[in-house]
């Protein structure tokens, strides 16, 4: 088996989609649809057929079979081996068990913050704020109509990890423009220097202070 490649989530679902049943990649992306696994993991039908052809080249998955519809054209049918099964038991446990950094594209804006100044920072924030809550509102609608439904919690689990996730986002940044607005944010008055006329900005979240060294300090 070739050395492992962990870094697409779409390669897991479909070994996980072969570990209930032989399938085509058509078949797959139905499957991954109806269940709204694509909320969670990016498809498109070309990046499916190229993790397929990848897998079976790896020896995780082999063709079985052709399938035909009417007038459709052949489709090839894939099985999982017993290799394939074997990396999607251990990659999904290790999603499970062990966090990973994520380049958030939040968390870069924040460490840029200072590129903006704090009176267009935080009407921006506001503007956040108002967007997390309405994604909030239909998440949580979301996830009480599966439950009326009678969805399983554990097949609704990563809508409930989104929710959290909206959750933590907006009470974050809710303490944020609190701290801006009443003035209480550290660094917030070296912040507004930059913009003043007077001093021009040093960079997006730059310090406009370092401190001083002798000439023949290392």
């Amino acid at each position: 088996m070739a050395a492992r490649n962990r870094a697409n989530p779409l390669a897991l679902a479909v070994l996980t989609c072969l570990y209930e049943a032989p399938m085509h990649p058509y078949e797959m992306a139905q499957t991954l649809r109806a269940r709204a696994k694509h909320e969670s993991i990016k498809l498109n039908y070309g990046s499916l057929y190229g993790v397929v052809e990848t897998l079976e080249r790896r020896g995780l998955v082999v063709a079985v079979g052709t399938s035909q519809q009417g007038r459709r054209p052949q489709r090839t049918v894939y099985a999982i081996t017993e290799a394939g099964k074997v990396e999607m038991t251990e990659w999904l446990a290790e999603l499970v068990a062990v966090p990973v950094k994520e380049y958030l594209q939040y968390e870069a804006a924040l460490s840029l913050l200072g590129g903006l100044p704090p009176d267009e920072a935080l009407p921006l924030l506001r503007q956040r704020c108002d967007v997390l809550e309405i994604q909030l509102d239909q998440m949580d609608a979301l996830l009480e109509t599966a439950r009326k439904r009678g969805l399983p919690r554990l097949f609704a689990l990563e809508g409930e990890y989104q929710a959290a996730l909206l959750r933590a986002d907006l009470e974050f940044t809710r303490l944020l423009v609190a701290d801006i607005e009443a003035g209480t944010l550290s660094g917030l008055d070296e912040w507004r220097s930059w913009y003043t006329p007077e001093a021009p900005a040093p960079g997006p979240g730059t310090p406009s202070a370092t401190p001083d060294t002798d000439a023949g300090d290392t």
